[in-house]
C-alpha cells in the first residue's frame, strides 16, 4: 500500500478539495427552510478526550450554524458499538463508527432478518437500517507500552493483560480481532500465553499503564489522540509495530484493515511506526430525511476545514475521494446522489 505523505492539514484539504472535485464546486444549497428543519439533530461521539467525540463536536456546531437543524449536540458515548446502538433505536441521528463495526453490525442484522423470516416473524427496523453518510477520517489503532517495559513486539505480550476499550467501543472489537490473528486469544493460544483481555477506557487504561495493572493499551483513534501526548510526555511510552499483523486480521476478518504510518514525533520523540488503519464512517438510519443528508455532506465537502479537530496532523480527514469509500457499508441514497452532484 503507497502512504500519502505527511502534510498540514489544511493543505490536505485544500489540496484535495483541488483535485477530488477538479475545482468545480457547487454553490452551496439554501439551508433547510423553517418548516422542514428538524428541532435537534444529535451526534453520537465517543470519550472525552477522544476524536470522535471532538469531531462529533465539530460537526454538531456545523449543523447548528448553518441552521441544518434548530439545535444539534454531540454526546459523549463509549464508542462505536453504543453510537450504533443509539443510531438504530433512534436515540442518536448521526454517529461515528469504525467500519469494521459497523460492517458486523449489519452483518448481525441480516442474520437476524434472515432467522425471522425462517420462523414467519419480523420486528422492522434494525440495524439493516444502518447507511452511511461518508467516510470522514482515518482510524489508528494506538498498541501502547511503557517506555521501561521490555516489550518491544506483538509477540512479547503473550501472557499479559491488556486494555482494549471500554464497553462499547470499536476497539473492542478490532483489538480482538488483531489479538486472534496474532495467535493470542483464549481460543487460540497455548497455555498461559493469552493475552487477558479488560474492558479500559482511554482515560482508564493511561492510568491503569501508569499503575503497572495493565502491560499494554490498544486504542483506535486520531493522530495524535491527546491524553497520549500527555501520557507520553509523563510516562515514556513505546508504540509497538503491528505491520505484520495485517495481512493476517484482513484474512480472518475482513479488508476493513490497512497498513498506515504514525508519523514520527506524534507522541514526544517516539519514532514512526506502522500500525493498523481502519476507516472511521459517520452513519444515520436510511428514513433520515433526504434534505438533512444532503446539507450534510455538502457541509463535509464544502467546510471540511471546519470539520477537522485542532489536535489532527497528516492526511486523515474528509478527503473528497475518499468520503464515499464507505468499506462496503451502502451510502445513503440523499448521500450518493449528493456526491455525484457534486463530483459532477
Amino acid at each position: 500500500m503507497v502512504e500519502l505523505p505527511v502534510v498540514s492539514r489544511r493543505s490536505a484539504i485544500k489540496t484535495a478539495m483541488a483535485l477530488g472535485l477538479g475545482g468545480v464546486i457547487v454553490a452551496s444549497s439554501a439551508g433547510c427552510t423553517a418548516e422542514d428543519r428538524p428541532q435537534e439533530v444529535t451526534v453520537a461521539g465517543g470519550e472525552s478526550g477522544g476524536f470522535y467525540l471532538e469531531f462529533a463536536t465539530l460537526l454538531a456546531d456545523l449543523l447548528q450554524r448553518e441552521q441544518v437543524a434548530e439545535r444539534a449536540v454531540a454526546v459523549t458515548t463509549g464508542g462505536s458499538l453504543e453510537n450504533i446502538r443509539r443510531v438504530v433505536s433512534g436515540e442518536a441521528t448521526m454517529a461515528v463508527a469504525l467500519a469494521d463495526a459497523a460492517a458486523q453490525a449489519a452483518s448481525d442484522a441480516a442474520t437476524d432478518a434472515a432467522t425471522e423470516a425462517g420462523n414467519g416473524s419480523g420486528t422492522g427496523s434494525g440495524a439493516g437500517d444502518l447507511v452511511a453518510l461518508g467516510k470522514v477520517y482515518q482510524n489508528y489503532v494506538h498498541c501502547l507500552v511503557r517506555e521501561d517495559s521490555g516489550i518491544r513486539t506483538f509477540a512479547d505480550l503473550a501472557g499479559k493483560t491488556a486494555g482494549v476499550g471500554e464497553v462499547g467501543s470499536g476497539t473492542t472489537l478490532t483489538a480482538a480481532r488483531i489479538i486472534a490473528a496474532a495467535g493470542l486469544s483464549a481460543d487460540t493460544a497455548g497455555p498461559g500465553m493469552a493475552v487477558k483481555q479488560v474492558n479500559l477506557g482511554l482515560n482508564q487504561a493511561l492510568e491503569a499503564l501508569k499503575d503497572g495493572s495493565i502491560s499494554v493499551m490498544i486504542q483506535s483513534g486520531g493522530v495524535p489522540t491527546a491524553p497520549i501526548v500527555a501520557a507520553a510526555r509523563e510516562l515514556g511510552v513505546r508504540l509497538l509495530d503491528l505491520s505484520d499483523l495485517v495481512p493476517a486480521t484482513r484474512a480472518q476478518s475482513g479488508f476493513f484493515y490497512d497498513r498506515v504510518l504514525i508519523p514520527a514525533n506524534s507522541y514526544g520523540d517516539a519514532p514512526a511506526v506502522w500500525t493498523v488503519g481502519v476507516a472511521n464512517l459517520l452513519l444515520c438510519r436510511r428514513d433520515l430525511a433526504d434534505h438533512v443528508v444532503r446539507r450534510t455532506v455538502e457541509l463535509l465537502v464544502e467546510q471540511a476545514q471546519d470539520l477537522v479537530p485542532k489536535s489532527s496532523t497528516g492526511v486523515q480527514f474528509l478527503s473528497p475521494e475518499t468520503l464515499i469509500n464507505t468499506a462496503g457499508l451502502p451510502l445513503h441514497p440523499a448521500a450518493e446522489a449528493a456526491y455525484r452532484a457534486l463530483h459532477g
